[in-house]
């Protein structure tokens, strides 16, 4: 099982032309909340919608429009604030971040910099079988996502859509506890799963629903031990902020990346100056994109139109008592309960929809062992080489049970087994139909074993000479066995006639 005692993480030791260097990272982690309407208004959130067709008043900037929180995004930030073992506080206010955003008409961001709506908590990490590294989450704070600014369509114009100006996003920041690329990663993956399982984001990287700006910097050895002690982020090296990285196997890249363009300045005698990078997947390099601001910089202050948000504690005990089992929860019962190996629980729990078809199967077929078996080894190998998700399995549980149920009755073998399901896969149907009408139905009358084994022996008098001076030769008969019944009869049960019959 998992170790949840917090140790800090091996750190990932990069070489230096002249000497050893340590990373140092942590995340913000930008989530677009699972909600149907926007933030401060009622437009429509709905993904691939015509250009600014999803757009209100109070999102193009309108004079005299007033922003109206949704409360049902309150809502999903506080379940998401419990999922990760978060305070969350009573009170929290909404504040104007002062930017210029081209695709953000009123000219601001309402965000939340002095009171977020949750406060601090936890991700565990899962490093290695029965390793978990805990990942300290600093605060989670609602904020409005800015448009998007296109400039492939026009040679000399762009053009923007504020589809997504307004739409509700939660930002995760963590703590500066992660060591290296694949931690960074793996934190970002778990943050996913977790958020899934919440139902509080969707998690498409893809779209854009899950991203984060990674900050990268280096120092030498001892010298994050010294932070730890004294909390004091000079020890730490100075920071890049690596934007909008939406890729597990980018954010790695370019971490990498950044962290060797650091030591290579130092290196050299230079400094390294904080500013925000945007990393090219092409060419391997980070390019700056802008000096990084502080808080200052933005001029924030409290939102004049926006009263401070405040939650009573029974709403939120309300919302507790509608958390699902998470990840590490059903993992660590999936183990107990069907008796499985913590790698198989992993795969079947990774996604919240693969745990759910495989409990359905073990329900029905009454095997929980033979299920994920079949599950992981059969469907999801399957669906692997199609490119094809749980969603869109042509398979559904009840038909996998029954394949099950088919192996443990003994009505067909394995490799019978293996044949149905491949017909259910392509063509549907039922499969204790299929095995009736197409005559799979494994033949367990031994009468009928004896007399083809018989047969076998009675034509082939030197094999036989052969398999008793050498009884691994026995398989030989097995198969023809097999070969003659057209595979239905049962292997266990030829093993042991053929067995008897040779006098092994």
């Amino acid at each position: 099982m998992l170790d949840l005692s917090y140790e800090p993480p091996a750190p990932k030791v990069i070489q230096g032309a002249r000497e050893d260097w340590e990373l140092v990272i942590g995340l913000e982690v930008h989530a677009q909340v699972a909600s149907k309407a926007k933030l401060f208004s009622g437009a429509s959130t709905l993904f691939g919608a015509e250009p600014n067709s999803n757009v209100a008043f109070v999102d193009a900037g309108m004079p005299g429009m007033l922003p109206v929180i949704n409360e049902g995004c309150v809502a999903l930030a506080v379940k998401t604030g419990l999922g990760l073992n978060a305070a969350i506080n009573l009170r929290s206010a909404f504040d104007r971040k002062n930017y210029f955003y081209p695709d953000l008409p009123q000219g601001y961001q309402i965000s939340q910099l002095y009171h977020p709506i949750v406060g601090e908590g936890e991700v565990l990490v899962d490093m290695a079988p029965g390793v978990a590294r805990r990942v300290r989450i600093e605060r989670i704070h609602l904020e409005q996502d800015a448009g998007k600014s296109i400039h492939d369509m026009d040679p000399t114009m762009s053009f923007v859509d504020l589809n997504r100006t307004g739409v509700a996003l939660m930002e995760i920041v963590s703590r500066p506890d992660i060591r290296g690329p694949e931690e960074a990663a793996a934190y970002v993956g778990k943050l996913r799963q977790i958020l899934r399982y919440l139902g509080t984001c969707d998690g498409n990287m893809q779209n854009g629903n899950l991203r984060a700006d990674v900050n990268v910097s280096v120092c030498r050895p001892g010298d994050y031990e010294k932070y730890q002690e004294t909390q004091d982020f000079s020890h730490l090296g100075t920071r890049c902020e690596i934007k909008n990285m939406n890729s597990m196997r980018f954010i790695q890249a370019a971490i990498e990346v950044e962290a060797r363009r650091q030591i290579a300045i130092i290196e050299d005698g230079g400094a390294v100056v904080q500013e925000t990078r945007l990393f090219d997947p092409d060419r391997g390099e980070t390019r700056s994109m802008r000096s990084k601001e502080e808080a200052h910089d933005y001029r924030y202050f409290p939102d004049p139109d926006l009263l401070p948000l405040e939650i009573e504690q029974a709403w939120v005990d309300e919302i507790r008592a509608t958390l699902p089992e998470l990840p590490d929860e059903k993992r660590a019962r999936f183990v107990t309960e069907y008796g499985m190996t913590e790698y198989d629980a992993s795969v079947l729990t990774a996604e919240v929809e693969n745990a759910s078809y495989f409990e359905a199967v073990a329900a029905e077929a009454g095997d929980g062992k033979m299920a994920a078996n079949w599950v992981i080894n059969e469907l999801f190998g399957r669906l692997k080489k199609d490119d094809r998700g749980i969603a869109e399995s042509p398979v559904d549980p009840a038909q996998l049970a029954a394949i099950v149920r088919l192996i443990k009755s003994d009505a067909i073998s394995g490799k019978t087994a293996k044949d149905v399901f491949e017909i259910v896969y392509t063509e549907g149907g039922n499969p204790e139909t299929i095995v009736e009408e197409r005559g799979l139905k494994q033949v367990t009358d031994t009468g009928a074993i004896e007399d083809a084994v018989d047969r076998i022996i009675a034509d082939n008098p030197a094999q036989v000479e052969k398999a008793q001076s050498n009884p691994k030769l026995a398989g030989w008969f097995v198969g023809q066995v097999m070969k003659a019944t057209g595979g239905t009869a049962n292997p266990k049960a030829v093993n042991e006639i053929v067995a008897t019959k040779l006098g092994l």
